[in-house]
């Protein structure tokens, strides 16, 4: 088995010597054996493992701990136990699919909601307390969409805010989407798609940030960036049937 200096692991990956040491660190790769002046050694079975990793780690999910999923997967094939490794490919794989499932099922919800497909409130207006209640979130939360853009809330002469119908219907979708991870940015582009045109396409606006939009997470466009990391993590998988045959 060929043997490699830290400079070396750098150059035929494609990143800083630091990279390296903190992939070290991470316990993402085998801690390397150090010769008499205290260098590292690494070998062939590292390049590979730091190859998996930078597949690994290629694509962006945070939602409901796929990201933390994703390094608990390098750790397991840094200590050679492929089959435990493959093992959690698979269960990350139906979490995607149950990720992915969600985000269309909340598009769903929303054009029924758009459609007048659910019952609506008795009430004219609802308090803010009440509206929190009817929605099963908190006043925080409804707060934090205000301050977001994604509602402007009538008040009455009292200074009280009061949620309408109109306004019930509205939290509803915002409620749906964020359920199911959708950011707030992707929702306030299709809320304001929907008020230019009432036939915009929901899933085509939520799925497709703007030109100029100059910060753009996973989930300001979730169910591309879902089949992206589905087909990250098959080749992940296929990765790590090799790596098995190969140093087993």
């Amino acid at each position: 088995m060929d043997t490699y200096t830290t400079s070396e692991v750098a150059d035929l990956i494609g990143v800083h010597p630091n990279t390296v040491r903190l992939y070290e660190e991470l316990n993402l790769i085998p801690k390397p054996k150090r010769n008499t002046n205290g260098y590292r050694i690494f070998n062939d079975f590292h390049i590979e493992q730091f190859r998996f990793a930078r597949t690994a780690l290629k694509i962006e999910v945070v939602q409901r701990g796929l990201r933390k999923d994703a390094l608990e997967i390098l750790r397991t094939s840094a200590n050679r136990d492929f089959d435990k490794a493959i093992s959690l490919v698979n269960q990350y794989l139906q979490q995607l699919e149950i990720e992915k499932s969600n985000a269309e099922e909340a598009l769903t919800i929303v054009a029924q909601i758009l459609n007048g497909n659910t019952p609506e409130t008795n009430k004219l207006f609802l308090t803010r307390k009440e509206t929190a209640e009817h929605l099963n979130v908190t006043i925080d939360t409804l707060r934090n969409w205000e301050m977001n853009g994604l509602l402007k809330v009538k008040r009455k002469q009292n200074g009280y805010r009061v949620y309408t119908d109109e306004d019930i219907k509205r939290l509803k979708i915002i409620s749906a989407l964020r359920c199911a991870n959708y950011s707030l940015s992707a929702i306030l582009r299709m809320l304001n798609a929907l008020s230019s045109n009432p036939n915009t396409n929901i899933k085509t606006v939520l799925d497709t940030p703007k030109d100029d939009d100059e910060i753009i997470s996973v989930c300001d466009k979730l169910i591309t960036s879902l089949k992206e990391a589905e087909h990250n993590a098959k080749t992940m998988k296929s990765h790590l049937q090799i790596m098995k045959k190969q140093f087993s």
